[in-house]
């Protein structure tokens, strides 16, 4: 496809849609912030950016955009790691952070209406402080609810409560010609033709652009209760999971992580870990209405993990010692970049019972490569984050490395039947390791949906499947 640029005449014309040159940059008066997101080495500076405040202007920017074969990528936070907001092919960025209200709670219907720039700690907040709950929970906090819908966004309490797409009731979606569609809404049960907003749920804004979406949220749960468990070794950490599911005692979460990320967090935030027992851990919560259900769950997972081989099992039923458990595990990312150059990601997930192997399978890459690689994750889910460091190696050194540890894991991943990732999305940078992973007649299928949604390739070109 051949895209135009934006020249005077369209800023010009930009502005009589917008009305307001305040929320129109383009030029020198362009944020660098607009040219990458989080994964920062994928950088591409678009040539004008819109701060949207209606539904009504979003639809009457991508008409316009369409019509003269402009390229639009959709913009929330900037908190992705895949590259998917970066404007590949320059053209026009619609950044809808500012379209932040919270629209309305309905509390006959257990359902959130909220603009897509309203963040997730903001939603989580607004319906706690009603008694409700919004569980999907991903380590972002800053995230936009628009983005987390775009990538389908898991987080940790998925193990009990499911991902993004299993509390999407609603979405108001501007599509690339410009056409506004509503798809879903509050009802609870729905099987009236394709689920087209299932399809725009994990398209990260290559289908169209969301501009409202209605969550389903459940009651707060009453009281929450953390288990962390050290073990001698990783692995006999990670194959307990598939136990304690077994066991039907459910819990919200189950993380795994290592001694020398929980250093790092320490660092990072210059608080203390609870113990330092062990260099491997599992961490549990579990939710309800009352103490004694939550007892017999945790108490039950807790028998489970002693007889695998578990050194200890420390409960934490404070705010304070919960506080100072997740908060470690929250910083996790933050303090691994801190500690490198530069640093790539992987997200993959595999079932359950396979995890052990992946991690043990990155150790043997991290001393085949002599590189470092680090990692924590959902045992709960199969969903693994896994980084690979920079530090001193030299760019060419660097490039090699990474490309050759990256294709490994992917293979191993396909090997597990697994999948390229568990929630990240795959944006720019994944897009070779979908094609890999993928028959050639799936990705033909998703080009032909894409196709559908935006036959000219003008929204978000040169992601997912292109």
């Amino acid at each position: 496809m051949q895209y135009n640029k934006v020249l005077e005449k369209n800023i010009e014309d930009i502005k009589s849609i917008v009305k307001d040159d305040d929320r129109i940059f383009y030029g020198k008066n362009i944020n660098e912030d607009y040219s990458h997101d989080e994964l920062g080495f994928v950088r591409k500076l678009p040539e004008l950016v819109i701060k949207v405040s209606t539904t009504e202007e979003v639809s009457s920017i991508m008409k316009y955009a369409y019509q003269n074969n402009i390229p639009v990528t959709a913009r929330g936070s900037g908190t992705g790691l895949v590259g998917a907001c970066v404007p590949l092919k320059g053209g026009i960025i619609i950044d809808l952070s500012g379209m932040n209200n919270i629209l309305e709670l309905d509390e006959e219907n257990l359902t959130l209406t909220v603009e897509p720039g309203v963040l997730l700690m903001e939603i989580s907040k607004f319906v706690q402080d009603n008694d409700l709950f919004y569980p999907p929970d991903p380590g972002e906090k800053t995230a936009t609810i628009g983005g987390n819908i775009s990538t389908n966004a898991g987080g940790m309490r998925a193990v009990k409560y499911g991902v993004t797409r299993d509390y999407v009731r609603g979405l108001e979606v501007v599509t690339p010609k410009g056409e506004i569609l509503n798809l879903g809404g509050k009802v609870v049960k729905n099987s009236s033709g394709y689920s087209i907003k299932d399809l725009i749920i994990g398209s990260e804004g290559t289908l169209g652009i969301i501009t409202k979406a209605t969550l389903k949220l459940l009651p707060l749960p009453k009281k929450a209760i953390s288990l962390l468990v050290p073990f001698k070794e990783l692995e006999t950490a990670i194959e307990t999971v598939p136990k304690i599911i077994k066991s039907k005692a459910v819990p919200t979460a189950i993380e795994f992580m290592q001694g020398e990320v929980i250093l790092a967090a320490e660092e990072y935030l210059g608080k203390k870990f609870p113990d330092h027992s062990s260099d491997a851990y599992l961490l549990l919560t579990f939710d309800g209405n009352s103490k004694e259900e939550i007892e017999k769950n945790y108490e039950k997972v807790a028998d489970i993990c002693l007889k695998e081989g578990a050194i200890d099992v420390f409960i934490s039923d404070t705010e304070e010692r919960q506080e100072a458990i997740w908060s470690a595990r929250g910083a996790f990312l933050e303090a691994i970049k801190s500690s490198t150059t530069e640093m790539d990601e992987v997200d993959v997930v595999v079932p359950r019972n396979k995890v052990a192997g992946f991690v043990k399978f990155t150790h043997k890459l991290q001393k085949e490569y002599e590189i470092r690689i680090k990692s924590f994750g959902h045992a709960g889910d199969g969903n693994l984050h896994i980084y690979i460091l920079k530090d001193d190696l030299s760019e060419e050194e660097w490039q090699t490395k990474l490309n050759n540890v990256m294709k490994r894991m992917y293979d191993e991943a396909k090997e597990l039947s697994g999948q390229v990732s568990g929630e990240h999305g795959i944006g720019y940078a994944k897009r070779e390791y979908l094609s890999d992973s993928l028959s050639d007649e799936n990705i033909e299928i998703m080009r032909g949906i894409k196709a559908v949604f935006d036959p000219k390739n003008i929204l978000n070109p040169g992601k997912v499947c292109y």
